[in-house]
């Protein structure tokens, strides 16, 4: 394989970049979850679209799966090591995002912008961080 990146962001992008993956990865960060369970958090996502994240994610070695063999099938994903390297990457994400809702809401008051939920999906250990 062969890629030439001309800043290392693009490196990041490349295996975070997306709608869907950094909302997985911030799910994934506060433990293990089964594909179930991913798509109820998420239900915005086809499940067609979760798998091919997952599929991915799991490609690029940031995340686990591992298949239990029982009836019925059960298959857990979590992060492995090298994935929850990104663990700041996603609270600054997040606290970002947090500070765009909270800036849009005080520009004009008529725009309905709601965050439903406070810090769901930090990596563990990370969900103190605070909102400036």
């Amino acid at each position: 394989m062969r890629k030439i990146y001309n800043i290392g962001v693009e490196a990041t992008l490349d295996v975070i970049g997306g709608k869907w993956k950094p909302i997985i990865l911030c799910h994934l960060g506060n433990g293990p979850m089964r594909t179930g369970e991913l798509k109820r958090a998420i239900p915005q996502i086809t499940q067609k679209m979760l798998t091919q994240q997952l599929r991915e994610l799991e490609a690029d070695q940031i995340i686990d799966r591992k298949v239990y063999q029982q009836v019925p099938p059960k298959v857990v994903y979590q992060l492995t090591d090298y994935g929850t390297t990104l663990s700041q990457i996603l609270v600054d994400m997040s606290v970002w995002g947090e500070q765009r809702i909270q800036r849009l809401k005080a520009a004009d008051e008529q725009n309905e912008i709601k965050l439903l939920a406070d810090h769901q999906g930090y990596v563990n250990g990370m969900n103190n961080t605070e909102v400036k």
